[in-house]
């Protein structure tokens, strides 16, 4: 395939996955300017692979890998936590969703989360990821992923009230174990 053949794959791909990277990077962040610029370094470190993903189907696990990869990296930075905006300026905002998952008390919840268990919450009732996927997403053990989650939704709980939540922590809608 030619140079300009591949480039208008991965335009396509950016095109087809773009919301849905944005959407985790956002849930791990909390920040809407902070979420683009994480979307924007994992789609650049996926273009930097391209040519060595062989399957279309892979093209995106591997940019959502990178994704939580490189939010992973920002948190290790001393800097990171030493930048927390205090007020927006008016009409700066994008106008909030209705959508229950991006309710503010959601987001401050998920914020107060460590950042381990902040992803492996987005990745598995977010993205809607097996144990297993989220474990390779985040190159640890099943077990790992299962503490996690039951950890941070015991937080989440405290945090939102008990009906906030489910009721188990293996049982997200359309989960596959």
């Amino acid at each position: 395939m030619t140079h300009h053949g591949k480039d208008a794959d991965f335009a396509d791909f950016v095109d087809a996955s773009w919301h849905r990277l944005y959407r985790t990077a956002h849930l791990l962040l909390g920040d809407h300017g902070l979420a683009e610029d994480l979307t924007q370094t994992a789609l650049a470190k996926t273009y930097v692979a391209w040519a060595r993903i062989q399957e279309p189907d892979a093209a995106f696990a591997y940019a959502r890998t990178t994704l939580v990869n490189t939010a992973t990296s920002w948190f290790r930075r001393r800097a990171w936590r030493n930048e927390v905006p205090h007020e927006h300026v008016a009409g700066d905002l994008p106008a909030r969703t209705t959508v229950p998952s991006d309710r503010p008390a959601v987001m401050d919840a998920l914020a107060l989360l460590a950042p381990r268990q902040r992803a492996v919450v987005v990745l598995r009732f977010y993205d809607d990821l097996s144990v297993a996927q989220t474990a390779d997403a985040l190159g640890c053990s099943p077990g790992t992923v299962k503490s996690q989650t039951s950890v941070a939704l015991a937080r989440l709980r405290e945090l939102l009230g008990e009906t906030a939540l489910p009721t188990s922590p293996s049982a997200p809608t359309g989960a596959h174990s």
